[in-house]
Parts: C-alpha cells; sequence; structure tokens
C-alpha cells in the first residue's frame, strides 16, 4: 500500500465505523470456531499497523507479521504482542511454530500468488486449524480505494472457495458482507467514476455520520452465517485445514 495509507490507517483504525465493525463481525465469528482451544494460539498475516491485535488477544495469544517497516513498528507499539517481519508465501516467521487460528483481513488481494499464499499459511496451522480471511468483493466495484492499496484483484464467492479449496482448506462458512450498506457504496463509487473523483473512501466522517454508519454495519453480526447474503462489499470465509 501506499505509506500514506499506512499512516492514516494507523490513526483511525480506533474509530472509523469500517474497523471497528469489521473487529466486531470478526470476533463473533471466532466465537464460533467449534473445538477452538481456550485459549488458542493466533497468527495475524499481514497486520498492517495492529488494529485487531487487542481483540484477537481475547481468545489466546497473538503473534503477527506484516512486510512494511513503518506499520510494523506501530504495531510493535501496541502491547506485548509478538510481531515480527515476514511476507507471504516464501518468508513466513514463526516456522518452528503451530497455530490453531490463523487471521487473514483484506490482505489476500495484495499478494500476486494467492493460492501459494494461502497454503503456505495453512502449514502453519495444526491440524484442523482454522483460517479466517475477508476479502474485497466484486471486479466491478474497483475504485481508486483499490488502487492506492494496490490490490490485484476482488473476489466472487465462487473463486474464493476454489483458491481455498486449491490451497488444501475446506471452508467451512462463506458470506458476502457489508450488505446493508451495499446500495450506498456502489452508488458512491459510480459517481465517482462518472466524475473523476480520486476521494478516499476511509476518511474518518463526522460524529453523527460515523456512529450511525458503525450501527448499520455492526448490525449484520446478527446475520452472517445465519440469514443468506447474497450480495455484499467484501466476503468472509472461515475454512479448516484439511486432513
Amino acid at each position: 500500500m501506499e505509506p500514506q495509507v499506512y499512516a492514516r490507517m494507523g490513526e483511525i483504525e480506533d474509530r472509523h465505523w469500517w474497523f471497528v465493525s469489521r473487529r466486531r463481525i470478526i470476533a463473533d465469528i471466532i466465537r464460533q470456531c467449534a473445538g477452538l482451544p481456550r485459549p488458542a494460539r493466533i497468527l495475524e498475516a499481514g497486520c498492517g499497523t495492529g488494529g485487531n491485535l487487542a481483540m484477537l488477544s481475547r481468545f489466546g495469544s497473538v503473534g503477527g507479521f506484516e512486510p512494511d517497516d513503518a506499520a510494523l513498528a506501530t504495531a510493535s507499539s501496541k502491547g506485548l504482542f509478538e510481531i515480527r517481519r515476514g511476507s507471504l508465501p516464501d518468508q513466513v516467521p514463526f516456522a518452528q511454530e503451530q497455530f490453531d487460528l490463523a487471521v487473514m483481513l483484506d490482505v489476500l488481494e495484495h499478494l500476486d500468488d494467492d493460492v501459494a499464499c494461502l497454503k503456505a499459511l495453512a502449514g502453519s496451522l495444526h491440524e484442523n486449524g482454522y483460517l479466517l480471511l475477508t476479502v474485497p468483493a466484486y471486479k466491478f466495484l474497483w475504485s481508486n480505494h483499490d488502487e492506492q492499496r494496490h490490490h490485484k484483484r476482488r473476489y466472487t464467492k465462487r473463486r474464493l472457495m476454489k483458491v481455498a479449496g486449491d490451497a488444501g482448506l475446506d471452508p467451512i462458512m462463506v458470506s458476502y458482507y457489508n450488505t446493508l450498506l451495499f446500495p450506498i457504496i456502489l452508488a458512491v463509487r459510480l459517481v465517482r467514476r462518472i466524475t473523476g473523483s480520486k476521494r478516499d473512501d476511509d476518511r474518518l466522517p463526522g460524529r453523527i455520520a460515523n456512529a450511525l454508519l458503525r450501527r448499520v454495519f455492526s448490525f449484520e453480526r446478527r446475520l452472517i452465517g445465519s440469514v443468506p447474503m447474497p450480495i455484499g462489499v467484501s466476503l468472509l470465509m472461515l475454512a479448516r485445514k484439511r486432513c
């Protein structure tokens, strides 16, 4: 990603509606992982500036890795977490350890060989260990947001399931999410495409708007996994390492 994107992420991820809501959704999915030991050993791949580490630490001991030096420094400053420099697929740290849960949140779309990267991450899991990941959905939603973050692709549900299967993972649950706000986000991106606007999506809105968006997005915690979500801005997948 562009350096200014990491810098802005570090400034706003504790407050911005999208980051806050995504953490709430991820925490609820982790609670549903049958057989996950308590406490678990958890690895976050591409931990960025460390905004998810405190949430993940509720479920066990957390290690993470990140290729960007500035983001790595910010993540390392956030507490007693074991954060190392590393990247997928060939420079995964913690080589002598195995984890109960690997988490990759909006990282896979940045990587050249998604199958090889998931296969490498699966190799860090215990037998029957879990992988939880999120990715952006639908190529037609491509925008300046993707360009600034050096995304390689956006996914459909079918493509994500195939990539996971090819990497030796068995999907347990795959769902679109950020569904309730999908019409608004689609409209905004279409208008920006027509007008040529380069305004970024991750600016922190005003207090009232931020609270409202957070409430709407967070409500999806009650829907994912129990109500079909046929469309959404993003995809979420919970998978298990194939025995």
